[in-house]
């Protein structure tokens, strides 16, 4: 969910970066790992949201919650041979409805199941707007890549740690529901936790942002290992170098050393994606590419999805069917002014009357994942 390509990390004082080799406690072992990945194999498919969702709260509260939809474009899915998908909650859903949200929550993942699809849901997320509010959302600015997206916790939470526990219930809640369903793959417990949105909402964000999100992070992943959830955890890291311990920043260490499987975007071209895996294969775990898939950047199906596959490293792209999150639209759309749809799409598959965007990556994509 990148919308830029570099970030500025503020200095604070942390205790120096230890290696990573040693084991954390509650961490799955790397036997574990590799057995999880054994187990499930090759998973494809991409970061979801219904294209008359805004956001994840247009998506989930019971007003707007539209299992039909949500039903049409998995059948899309599953033939596309997509057996995965990777999705957001709130923390705002918790307070709002508990039991009406793990009541959605099933019903989605049963409509997945019956496409053959699994779920990692993503609990915590800093990009895009820092101050959500529940109920009815406004509806998208024309022309503007995910307009509505909202960060959670907001601003006023993630800036304030005395506040984190106030989160627990929520985490804990959706965790012990859900522990043992074998329709869920992977918990990702925080999107791009430092990311800064400088080219959206940077006005609106924390200066010591990176190290907010750090504490919430390290303290989301205590309180799931005190329940022992039957599927793992991940965080992905985003940008930066991580070809050594040394290299990477303190919220990309507690990324990587509380992940029982590893995670990471890439929206950048083979050569890049390739360094990215390579850095990462030093973990000897699974590794999931999280978000890819940005074509006027050189991430397209053609060029990235067989190296994934080749890497036997499970993918994610980013959109499915275009709808008013509006992610045809590149990242510049916040700052450039467009007025027209761009002939080059930036993410997304499908048109919302269920045609294809391109024939030829549809077909390309069913030849990789073996789909007749």
């Amino acid at each position: 969910m990148n919308n830029i390509k570099h970030i500025v990390v503020l200095a604070v004082v942390l205790p120096a970066i230890q290696g990573l080799t040693e084991q954390i406690p509650g961490r799955w072992s790397v036997e574990q790992a590799q057995a999880w990945k054994k187990e499930n194999g090759w998973r494809v498919g991409c970061n979801y949201i219904p294209a008359n969702a805004v956001n994840q709260l247009e998506m989930w509260q019971a007003d707007t919650f539209d299992p039909k939809t949500i039903d049409k474009e998995l059948a899309l899915a599953e033939g596309l041979g997509f057996n995965s998908l990777r999705v957001y909650l709130h923390d705002l859903l918790w307070q709002q409805d508990q039991q009406g949200f793990l009541k959605r929550m099933d019903t989605f993942l049963s409509i997945c199941d019956s496409h053959g699809i699994k779920v990692m849901f993503v609990f915590f997320d800093s990009c895009w707007d820092p101050n959500p509010k529940p109920g009815k959302q406004k509806e998208p600015a024309p022309h503007v890549h995910n307009p509505g997206w909202l960060q959670s916790p907001g601003v006023a939470i993630l800036g304030d740690p005395a506040k984190y526990d106030s989160l627990k219930g929520y985490v804990t809640g959706v965790v012990s529901h859900f522990k043992d369903d074998p329709r869920i793959l992977a918990w990702d417990v925080f999107n791009e936790p430092d990311n800064m949105n400088d080219n959206s909402y940077a006005n609106d964000e924390l200066a010591n942002k990176p190290e907010f999100a750090r504490q919430l992070l390290e303290k989301s992943v205590g309180w799931i290992r005190e329940i022992r959830p039957a599927q793992p955890l991940t965080s992905a890291p985003w940008w930066g170098d991580w070809s050594s311990d040394e290299k990477l920043a303190p919220v990309q260490k507690a990324q990587l050393e509380n992940s029982d499987v590893i995670s990471f975007h890439c929206y950048d071209g083979a050569n890049v994606m390739r360094e990215r895996i390579e850095a990462l294969k030093r973990f000897d775990r699974p590794i999931l590419c999280s978000e890819y898939m940005a074509r006027s950047s050189g991430s397209t199906f053609e060029i990235i999805l067989p190296i994934l596959k080749q890497e036997n490293v499970s993918a994610y792209s980013w959109g499915f069917v275009a709808g008013k999150t509006q992610t045809q639209y590149s990242w510049d759309s916040w700052l450039k002014k467009y007025t027209t749809e761009p002939d080059l799409w930036f993410c997304d598959i499908y048109r919302p009357d269920g045609t294809a965007y391109d024939k030829s990556e549809v077909a390309l994509i069913k030849k990789l994942t073996g789909k007749k």
